[in-house]
């Protein structure tokens, strides 16, 4: 009898879980009906009647720059120097950010025997800087320096030293502490236990993460010129204020920012693999 009474009990428990799951499916079902039917009445146009319309400025693009025929190659090249300063502005992010974030995974790891008070206030930094994207730190520093690619370089690289550094703090949680021991017990300090003893084993990987930031980094600057911080993404935003006419313009910056892109990951994928097999070879 006590056995059948436990049966209906979780039969029971059972089922009101599965009555609760079902309202709570359906009260997020009413919300998102709910909240699209309220911003589509905001709208000056509905959400279908302008997805009907969805690729009449894109076919208008392809058709601008077919027209352009041979003159397109023309177009692109005008943009190269544009392209150059977003490349600067993420090379010289991720270089700044990159070495921050060295100084701070140092800080906030504990087997490479880093100050103990000091490990939590670096780890809340990180998070601070990696709590905010590099747009919104660059519209504030745009307010502030004004419109130039320093704001913008300033946003991806405080950004950069926060994901950097808690990648780069979790290689190090993950070392071999016997060369940092042995050196310990040679007599050697802090800054010589770091070089010999945590950066041979870490340095792979730091700079596979460094060259997966870089792409990272690029596509952020390009973003970042929509509201004004200079680059292909200044030059971006104003051929798509122009609307018709400027199809062929918008169509070479964004082949051009494909190319460049396309580039920068392959080689970045390359170096990568000769860094992995490098250390797989030791």
């Amino acid at each position: 009898m006590a056995v059948a009474a436990l049966e209906q009990e979780i039969m029971s428990l059972r089922k009101r879980r599965q009555l609760y799951s079902l309202i709570g499916v359906l009260l997020v079902i009413g919300v998102v009906v709910s909240g699209y039917s309220k911003s589509n009445s905001m709208n000056s146009g509905g959400f279908f009647q302008g997805l009907s319309q969805f690729f009449d400025y894109p076919s208008e693009i392809v058709v601008e720059a077919w027209q352009s025929g041979p003159a397109f190659f023309g177009i692109m090249a005008g943009f190269l120097p544009a392209m150059l300063e977003t490349l600067n502005i993420a090379a010289v992010a991720t270089l700044i950010g990159g070495a921050l974030a060295v100084v701070l995974a140092m800080a906030s790891s504990r087997n490479v025997d880093s100050w103990g008070p000091l490990i939590p206030v670096t780890r809340r930094l990180m998070d601070i800087t990696r709590a905010f994207p590099e747009l919104i730190i660059a519209l504030f520093l745009i307010f502030i320096l004004g419109s130039s690619p320093v704001p913008a370089m300033i946003a991806v690289a405080l950004h950069t030293a926060g994901a950097l550094g808690k990648l780069f703090s979790e290689v190090n949680e993950n070392i071999d502490r016997k060369p940092i021991e042995g050196l310990s017990a040679c007599g050697a300090n802090w800054l010589q236990r770091i070089r010999y003893g945590v950066m041979p084993q870490v340095a792979p990987n730091y700079l596979s993460y460094f060259l997966l930031r870089l792409e990272i980094n690029v596509r952020a600057s390009a973003i970042l010129g929509f509201v004004g911080a200079g680059g292909i993404g200044q030059e971006l935003r104003r051929t798509i204020g122009w609307g018709q006419g400027a199809g062929d313009e918008t169509a070479a910056i964004f082949v051009l920012l494909f190319i460049t892109i396309m580039i920068i990951d392959q080689v970045s994928s390359y170096l990568r693999g000769k860094l992995v097999g490098s250390d797989r070879a030791h």
